[in-house]
């Protein structure tokens, strides 16, 4: 090789490089390795060119040069001007390089440029590439790169006529064989030389050999005018330009133009997915052909989909067999769908949309095939697509411009859902005949989605495409409350009929349940009729309103049965009404009503007779519910008799038919909801309704009482006003507890399911202990493939011996997965292992893990040397008493025989020793042990065992000879004096005893060593062998544990994971197939910018209190912390700098980050590699015990197998990670872009079989414009670089369109394999030991026993890891936890209304591709992505269950603001839930129990939580009506009522609700079953000390604001939480700015009310009832305004509370305007905070200022009740007080302005006016006084009547900005808005003010908050006093 440096000197430069250099502003000099990072997006393609001048830089730095410079010549070639972004930039910087490299460099080999390329290209191929047999194909991929860039730069800088000759035949051969080395996905399908493993699979190999069948497919031929080398017969030459079709894919590609990319990726998925099928279903171990069964079972699956939506269109399917079906047709109808699907983009959302697709195209590609004679003659075949981008220009470039058109009408989420057509609009349009009238291939010029009749263009929706506007489709999302009812009509007129039933009864004479049979109370009851139909005609009404703007793509047969409903509605509401009033002249009662029934028609009213008709629907709905498989196969019949049958029953759709479950299932949740039904409607009777009815009446009875103002109704008759008031809270608590009784019902059936699934059976240590024995067996169960020899109840020896080394195998790694996560240390993870060579002929008995036989030796040995007695059973008998103690006596016995055997060297040592275990042996069977061994000499012989086993397991230096000898010299001499005591003290033996005097008496000299050491001389290389020394060091363990070992591990999170393992292996499950024959998944996470892995100026990165993150955990994790030191070996003292790596991981791996999340993962391959080898081994394989191989090596390295289990986990697991904007990242240049690129490209380098897929964002030149294109780019970890597999070309922007999270999903979906898909967010974790169930888990997809319906999504459990930071986090993770187990198990079963709710669900991906992916993504509509793919699952016939044997970890956030904004994110998207169609549909068509347990466990909860709060303010307004009018006094001061206490109590009893304290009975529920009932006793203290219910207070209002804000007015968004660790002090300002009209407004109202309440009803309230009515409502305003704080680290210190004031005053003070963020000016917050009032329906600002008029009433009230007012009730009085009102208002204007006006020029005019005014104030003020009565008290009490008013006024003056902007008033607004902002911001910090004066409530809520970090270490106190000891860095 030639020197890589040569002398300095300039060289003349040939042909193109003569031309000057010309000096251009220098750059700074990058890392080598980074310029290909900073070459812009246009000039990709000469990244491959720079990357290999830095490859051959060592090697020839002037060649280099050439290269670079050829790489400055195409960029100057492809952009001469320079106009790409970042051209200029990149130009500037190569040229000041190779100037400078021009300089330094010169040719080495030769004297000439040309020659020394030549040169070094020779050079390069014999060394390189010439000998290939040695090398990796990675390694060859990269040579060969290098050898065709250099061909390509000499091409370019030489004439070809100075070529070498030489040159052209290495050009031609690297050509031929590059292909063979191009990059690959997993398959090397076109390898060559020695084949890979996973190509020797049999599935694989008959696979690739079906797709690759060519045979009578028409041949191809292109017209081609760029390629003049044609043949005769009109083909073209394509091979070599890579268009020539070597199988099926490549033949479809070509004929359809499909992109390259595209096909390869599908060809790769399609392989996996036909060898998958196949291995499973085969049992042979070598076959070349697929089976048609499985190509059929895969079309089967693939096309389900696509023959239902033909059936429905009553079209004939375009899957066509002539005669009999092929494989190779049906392979072809598969690819085909494939590679539609892989190429749609965002199609791929539109799953109808796709069937069109394939319909047309599938009719084209069996007209190619059997449609004309080219495939007979041998002719060739032109196809109409030319160009492997002809699909997606011609197909989905048209749709997806109507797509992004239709996203862009959205505005950015603010437009009305109603303007604008979502993913479910557009692919509706496909569920009608009219869509296969469109023209095929689609054109730019057509509208695709416009029916061709019916249109309906309003003026205000004057949208255009192409002159057409697109309608809503079916269903339209109007933003309205009514849209609850319309969804769940079935269940609001339940409830409603069923509270105007028990009214009627209560308010009969009798007053009970019985009243019913009286005649005319019955004929009250059956009034409800009346109800039902006038809340139908309500239903049918918004059937009408709501769907109007959907008419003009509704079929006309929908559109009648609207109107007819509508029509059929109104009639009832007028025929039952009549019929009722006629039945008062015939009463009749129940009995008679059914004795006379039979008889004659002419007795009975038309009442009856209407409402027998009225009923036939509802009875013949509920025989049909009693028949679920007659109902589901007639919604899911296309006949058209059936059609039109169901026609009147519900709309037909393409989704929602058959959804009816089973009779069992059916059974259990009918049973469930009626049980609950029955206890909720007897609560609302006898503790709601009864109570009440009493006082009601005599209320009613009252005269009317004397007002305190001005009344302008009096004459109501019977005090209506104070009925309402008194029973609105009432009604208002009757429709919530449905959901405290669903709590409370959930718990009880959770509960008891969760018992009998075996949950929490092992939770503790001692648990895991006394059942560790039956482990094993209970693995082998459920772990280990059945075998064909017989029940396992019936093993031999061997095979219970096999279980139990597969078990140590899996046991084992479990345990050094631990170990390696720094959850236990060294000694604990010895502790822990299960010995993994247990060969039967050495050792008799089990050999458990150290820390089940921990003290047991000793205490054998105290027993053995106090026993006094001589009988051998009764020793024995109380050793095997306990079966630890039995297994560790025998097996320390037989582990030292085998040890001393093997060390002695000498035969005759070894006799010895063989003669006393004989004579141990032949005494134990002849019952003589004691009586020949001398017990109490056991404890000497112990200690000289121990010294010899320390002595064993020291290591010494081989090379110093001294120290070895010295070393063999006192190991000899310890086992002489163990054989001396034996011998001479324990033995009573003549024999022994002689031959131990003969051997020393007779000093042998048969040899040196011999002579030297005697006959104990030892063999000191058996030191070296590991397995022996695992012996020695396992029999240390065992002779010197001690008792506290039973204790370990010590890490909380170790046990956990150890106990829920064990514990695991006991619940059902199904069984375990073997790797190859088990499902293949995938797994897929979204990435957008979170953390990948923290950087050390992170870790380092100190937070205001000087406390930085590294610190923060080493407090948080102490005890793995010290692990993690012990592993690195890093000591006190020591500098972490040699570490930081490491140090890095370890904080990462304890944050959310990705890093964390793709180890986890990345468990399931190491586990599917072990499994592999278990399942692949031969009996001696395992029980020669693999595991104990060191654990950092890996076991393909050492097994004869190993390739090929490698390849069946390659074909079973795949892990893509959608990393969005890694392309982004890369080209960045902000450090934090940079870090995260590089940390992904780590992680790729780190997995090999980790898959990164993301966006590239390119600019390339089209007709001579630069215009940006996008790829779905797949790469994957090459030698130094993320090296690129699949490009494939997208339409536009995929994330244009739709919501960012499922769009990011969509585009890598295509990228992911294999027949199942869990889906993994970036806040989850995985562990080794739930990995090795994931064959268990996907094996449910197969599993009969689910009902009707095999599973299509599969829900987990998961543990949330974020639990022990703070008390906050604790709440989370608790209420998490419940939701996440006890919570979804009911769910799933008995209620069967699971959906999917993030992850980590498992997917059936082939059900769920086929019909829209796995998760929704329209904008806004879909905020909450992941419920709606369990909605359109359910939808479309799936099954969705939970198990829980299974679990994987979980992040939530920690943090106050964190945690308010995701719950604010939720109830967005349950506000925008309610809206869609998805909820609609499954409220109109799930049967009523199945529709109640959907409603209360998604939107229904919020609703109740808007109701509940709802209550709180309709009893408070009640009360202030009551009190203000004087009602209440006048009513309570009457004798009669004050003899009743009934009133009062029922007026308290909706408090008990309030509080809301059942909802937390499904978490202790769930502690109970898992920890321990007195545990979760304890916990619930815990929690209520930690003021848990104020936090769960607080966040009821954050979930009621955002819920009906997004209901009222939208705004949904998408907040950013942030994932990391929160220990930082949140300022006032920022708590005030995100919770201001969330919390502290309402707090604020809610206490005025209180006070309002308190002081004007105190001088006639005597009853401590009423102190029982307002606790909870002051708790919940003290829960509002103060939570933030509470739970705010240093929310209490003295210099923080000063340094928020300062802040918060100056974001008070700024002014906004145009760039100003919110955090900066209190007018940019104001401005945004109210944008949403700017967007929403003039619906929605009239229903605002409707709710502000509700401030009006404290000044109504309270002026009439000043001292001034003379108790003058006259209207006068509100009228000089709104005199008064605008006269303040006046004031305060001219203040504002003459501060503006003359505040700055003529400061004396505006003090003057000031003085004036002041002046004017204090005589008014003395007027009032003096002479009209003015009291103090009345000053106070109209601040605190007028001050609601000006807020009434701002809310209304928000709500119409524009008009008043227009007239100028606008400022005046903000000036108010201010005003109050200040006032507000004033009483919220007093209180925090006034604690902070005082030490020790800071400390005290330093400990509410970080309790839990408290006691596992964390001096918390420290952190936040800002102490942190240097020194504590540097450990």
């Amino acid at each position: 090789m030639a020197s890589s440096s040569g002398t300095k000197g300039k060289v003349p430069v040939e042909k193109s490089l003569s031309r000057k250099m010309t000096r251009m502003q220098t750059m700074v000099e990058m890392d080598e390795d980074e310029v290909s990072m900073i070459v812009p997006s246009s000039l990709a393609f000469i990244t491959p060119i720079l990357r290999v001048a830095n490859e051959i830089q060592d090697y020839n730095p002037r060649v280099a040069y050439l290269c670079r410079f050829y790489a400055l010549e195409r960029t100057q070639r492809f952009d001469p001007q320079s106009s790409g972004r970042g051209v200029l930039q990149f130009k500037t910087y190569l040229l000041h390089r190779l100037e400078k490299e021009e300089l330094d460099t010169k040719p080495q080999l030769t004297g000439s440029n040309a020659e020394e390329i030549q040169a070094f290209y020779q050079w390069y191929y014999d060394n390189f590439v010439k000998d290939s047999s040695t090398k990796k194909p990675e390694e060859m991929a990269k040579h060969y790169q290098i050898a065709s860039v250099l061909y390509d730069v000499m091409e370019a800088l030489i004439p070809k006529e100075k070529f070498d000759k030489k040159i052209f035949k290495f050009a031609e051969e690297v050509a031929r064989k590059k292909v063979q080395y191009a990059p690959y996905n997993i398959l090397p399908l076109h390898a060559s030389g020695a084949v890979p493993a996973i190509m020797e699979l049999p599935e694989i190999k008959a696979a690739v050999n079906a797709l690759r069948n060519l045979d009578n497919l028409p041949k191809l031929r292109f017209q081609s005018t760029k390629d003049p080398q044609q043949r005769v017969d009109g083909s073209s030459m394509l091979g070599t330009s890579g268009t020539s079709a070597h199988d099926l894919l490549d033949w479809l590609g070509l004929v359809f133009g499909f992109q390259k990319g595209n096909v390869e990726n599908q060809r790769e998925h399609l392989i996996f997915l036909l060898a998958n099928i196949d291995g499973r279903d085969r049992n042979q171990e070598e076959y070349t052909l697929l089976s048609n069964g499985t190509v059929r079972k895969l079309k089967d699956k693939v096309f389900q989909n696509y023959l239902s939506w033909c059936k429905y269109l009553h079209t004939d399917n375009n899957l066509k067999f002539p005669n009999a079906a092929t494989q190779q047709l049906e392979l072809l109808y598969i690819g085909l769908y494939f590679l539609i699907w892989g190429e749609a983009s965002n199609i791929r959302f539109m799953p109808e949309c796709l069937c069109y697709i394939f319909h047309k195209m599938a009719h084209e590609l069996y007209g190619i095939v059997h449609g004309n004679v080219h495939s007979a003659t041998g002719d060739y075949y032109e196809p109409a697509h030319h160009g492997e981008e002809t699909f997606l220009k011609d197909v989905v470039t048209p749709i997806y411009q109507v797509m992004r058109k239709e996203a862009g009408r959205n505005k950015n989420g603010h437009a009305s859902h109603s303007k604008w057509g979502n993913y479910d609009d557009l692919n509706e349009y496909f569920w009608s005949r009219e869509c296969l009238d469109q023209k095929w291939p689609m054109q730019r010029d057509i509208d695709t989605f416009v029916p061709t009749v019916g249109m309906h263009a309003k003026d205000e929706h004057r949208d255009f495409i192409s002159g057409r506007r697109k309608p809503k489709v079916n269903f339209v999302e109007v933003r309205t409350f009514w849209h609850l009812f319309r969804s769940f009509d079935r269940m609001w007129i339940f409830f409603i009929m069923a509270f105007q039933a028990m009214l009627i009864i209560a308010w009969s004479p009798l007053g009970s349940i019985a009243a019913v049979f009286d005649p005319d109370v019955f004929r009250s009851v059956l009034s409800i009729f009346i109800t039902a139909a006038l809340l139908n005609f309500l239903q049918a009404t918004l059937d009408l309103v709501l769907s109007w703007k959907a008419w003009g793509s509704l079929q006309y047969t929908q559109i009648i049965r609207y109107l007819l409903k509508f029509a059929v509605a109104a009639a009832w509401v007028v025929v039952l009404p009549i019929g009722y009033s006629s039945s008062v002249q015939n009463p009749t009662g129940l009995v008679k009503f059914f004795r006379n029934w039979a008889g004659s028609w002419q007795s009975h009213s038309i009442f009856d007779f209407a409402i027998a008709i009225y009923m036939i629907p509802n009875i013949l709905a509920a025989l049909l519910f009693m028949i679920p498989q007659l109902r589901r196969s007639m919604e899911r019949s296309n006949n058209r008799i059936v059609v039109l049958v169901m026609w009147w029953a519900q709309p037909k759709l393409f989704v929602g038919r058959g959804m009816h479950e089973g009779m069992f299932s059916l059974f259990k949740y009918t049973l469930f909801w009626i049980l609950l039904l029955i206890s909720k409607l007897a609560f609302s009777y006898y503790v709601e309704i009864s109570p009440l009815v009493e006082p009601t009446k005599r209320i009613m009875d009252l005269g009317v009482g004397s007002y305190e103002w001005h009344e302008f109704f009096p004459n109501l008759e019977h005090n209506i006003g104070v009925v309402i008031s008194i029973w609105a809270p009432i009604v208002l608590v009757y429709f919530m507890d449905t959901q405290i009784w669903y709590a409370i019902f959930s718990t009880i059936v959770g509960g008891i399911h969760g018992a009998f699934s075996h949950l929490g059976e092992i939770r503790t240590l001692g648990m895991l202990r006394s059942r560790f024995d039956a482990v094993p067996s209970a693995f082998s169960e459920g772990l280990v493939p059945s075998s064909n020899e017989g029940s396992r109840k019936n093993q031999d020896d061997d095979a219970e011996r096999k279980n139990i080394a597969k078990f140590s195998d899996v046991w084992n790694s479990f345990i050094n997965s631990l170990r390696q996560e720094d959850l236990i240390s060294n000694n604990e993870k010895d502790l822990l292992l299960v010995p993994s060579s247990s060969d039967g002929n050495e050792i008799s008995v089990v050999q458990w893990p150290p820390f089940l036989l921990a003290s047991k030796i000793p205490i054998a040995l105290d027993m053995a040397k106090d026993f006094k007695g001589k009988d051998d059973a009764s020793l024995f008998n109380k050793i095997k008493y306990d079966d630890y103690m039995s297994s560790a006596v025998i097996e320390c016995y037989q582990t030292l025989r085998v040890i001393l055997y093997g060390l002695l060297v000498e035969e005759e040592g070894k006799e010895f020793v063989r003669l006393i275990c004989e004579k141990v042996d032949t005494s134990i069977n002849s019952g003589k042990f004691l009586n020949n061994f001398r017990m109490s000499e056991l404890p000497q012989l112990n200690n000289k065992l121990e010294r010899l086993l320390n002595l064993l397991k020291e290591k010494r230096d081989d090379n110093d000879a001294e120290d070895v000898e010295a070393h063999r010299r006192q190991i000899i001499n310890v086992v002489q004096d163990m054989m001396e005591i034996i011998a001479q003290d324990i033995m009573i033996s003549e024999e022994i005893a002689a031959r131990w005097n003969a051997v020393n008496k007779n000093p042998n000299d048969k040899g040196k060593d011999r002579i030297k050491y005697g006959i104990f001389n030892v063999n000191l290389d058996l030191l070296k062998n590991e397995s022996w020394r695992e012996k020695v060091v396992r029999l240390h363990l065992l002779l010197s544990v001690k008792e506290s070992a039973i204790n370990v591990p010590m890490n909380l999170d170790a046990r956990r994971r150890i106990t829920f393992f064990a514990n695991s292996l006991f619940m059902k499950m199904p069984p375990t197939p073997q790797v190859r024959k088990m499902l293949s998944f995938s797994v897929l996470t979204p990435y957008y910018k979170e953390e990948v892995l923290y950087s050390k100026e992170e870790l380092n990165k100190k937070n205001e209190d000087g406390i930085s993150t590294l610190f923060y955990l080493q407090k948080i994790y102490p005890d793995e912390w010290n692990n993690f030191r012990e592993r690195e070996s890093i000591k006190d003292g020591d500098s972490l700098e040699d570490h930081m790596d490491a140090v890095r991981h370890w904080v990462s791996y304890r944050a959310q980050t990705l890093s964390r999340t793709v180890r986890g993962m990345m468990y399931y391959r190491k586990a599917l590699e072990i499994q592999g080898f278990l399942d692949m081994a031969e009996n001696q394989d395992i029980l020669g015990g693999h595991a104990s191989l060191a654990p950092e090596k890996s076991y393909h390295d050492q097994l004869s197998f190993s390739a090929r289990s490698l390849a069946v986990a390659d074909m079973k697991f795949t892990y893509v990670v959608s990393c969005q904007v890694f392309g982004m990242q890369q080209k960045s240049t902000d450090i934090r872009d940079k870090n995260s690129y590089q940390s992904i490209v780590n992680l790729l380098l780190v997995y090999p079989s980790l898959r990164v897929a993301y966006i590239d964002e390119r600019e390339e030149t089209t007709d001579g414009k630069m215009e940006k294109v996008y790829y779905s780019v797949l790469v994957k970890g090459g030698e130094r670089y993320a090296e690129e597999i699949y490009r494939i070309k997208l339409p536009g922007p995929p994330t244009a369109i739709g919501e960012g999270k499922p769009e990011n999903q969509n585009h890598a979906i295509i990228f992911t394999r294999g027949e199942a898909l869990q889906t993994i967010d970036m806040n989850q974790d995985n562990y080794l030991e739930e990995a090795f169930k994931i064959r268990n888990v996907l094996a449910e997809f197969l599993e009969p026993h689910h009902g009707r319906r095999r599973p299509t999504i599969l829900g987990l459990r998961e543990h949330i890891f974020t639990g022990s930071v703070s008390s906050l986090a604790w709440f989370m993770s608790n209420q998490e936890t419940s939701f996440v187990t006890i919570g979804q198990r009911v769910l799933a079963n008995p209620l069967k209304v699971r959906f999917h709710y993030g992850h980590p669900d498992i997917f059936d991906r082939i059900f769920h591709i086929t019909r829209g992916g796995v998760s929704k993504a329209s904008k806004t509509i879909n905020l909450s992505e992941d419920i709606f793919s369990g909605f359109n699952s359910t939808l479309r016939g799936g099954n969705v269950t939970h198990h829980e044997y299974m679990q994987v970890g979980k992040g939530r956030d920690v943090g106050m603001n964190q945690i308010s904004l995701f719950e604010a994110k939720v109830a967005n998207g349950n506000g925008e839930q309610t809206l869609s169609r998805d909820v609609y549909r499954l409220g109109r068509r799930f049967d009523f129990y199945r529709m109640l347990s959907f409603y209360f466990t998604t939107v229904g909860f919020y609703v109740s939580s808007v109701v509940t709060v709802l209550t709180v303010y309709v009893f408070l307004y009640g009360r202030l009506y009551l009190v203000m009018s004087g009602l209440e006094k006048s009513i309570l001061e009457d004798p009669s009522i004050q003899q009743n206490k009934s009133l009062e109590t029922a007026l308290a009893s909706q408090s008990v609700f309030q509080l809301g304290l059942l909802l937390v009975l499904p978490m202790v529920m769930e502690v109970g079953l898992e920890k321990g009932f007195r545990t979760a006793l304890g916990e619930f203290i815990i929690m209520q000390l930690q003021l848990a219910p104020v936090f769960f207070t607080f966040q009821l209002g954050t979930k009621v604001h955002y819920y009906g804000r997004t209901l009222l007015h939208g705004g949904a968004q998408y907040r950013a939480t942030g994932r990391g660790f929160v220990v930082f002090h949140a300022k006032f300002a920022d708590n005030y700015r995100l919770y201001s009209r969330s919390h502290f407004v309402k707090g604020l109202e809610l206490m005025i009310l209180l006070v309002v309440y308190l002081v004007y009803a105190q001088s006639y309230r005597s009853s401590n009832v009423y102190l029982f009515v307002t606790f909870s409502m002051w708790f919940l305003v003290a829960s509002w305004l103060f939570a933030p704080f509470v739970f705010n680290p240093s929310g209490f210190e003295w210099q923080k509370t000063v340094d928020d004031w300062t802040d918060w005053k100056r974001w008070m003070g700024n002014r906004g305007g145009i760039g100003i963020p919110v955090d900066r000016s209190w007018e940019s917050w104001w401005e945004k905070e109210h944008e949403h009032l700017h967007y929403t329906s003039i619906r929605g600002r009239i229903l605002e200022i409707l709710l502000a008029l509700r401030f009006l009433i404290y000044q109504y009230g309270i002026v009439y009740h000043l001292n001034i007012a003379h108790h003058s009730k006259s209207v006068l009085v509100y009228g000089l007080s709104w005199l008064v009102m605008l006269t303040v208002l006046l004031v305060l204007k001219m203040v504002s302005m003459g501060r503006r006006r003359f505040g700055t020029d003529f400061q004396l005019m505006f003090r003057i006016l000031k003085g004036l005014l002041f002046l004017g104030f204090i005589s008014v003020m003395t007027v009032l006084f003096v002479v009209c009565g003015l009291t103090i008290v009345d000053v106070f009490a109209s601040i605190l009547g007028f001050m609601p008013t000006g807020w009434s006024i701002l809310l209304i003056g928000q709500a119409c900005k524009r008009f008043l902007k227009s007239i100028g008033f606008w400022d005046s607004i903000k000036e108010l808005g201010r005003a109050y902002e200040y006032v507000m911001g004033m009483i919220i910090f007093m209180p925090i003010v006034v604690l902070s004066w005082f030490p020790f409530v800071s400390e005290f809520q330093t400990r509410l908050l970080f309790n839990q970090a408290f006691s596992r270490g964390l001096q918390i106190s420290r952190i936040l006093a800002g102490r942190e000891d240097d020194r504590t860095s540097g450990k």
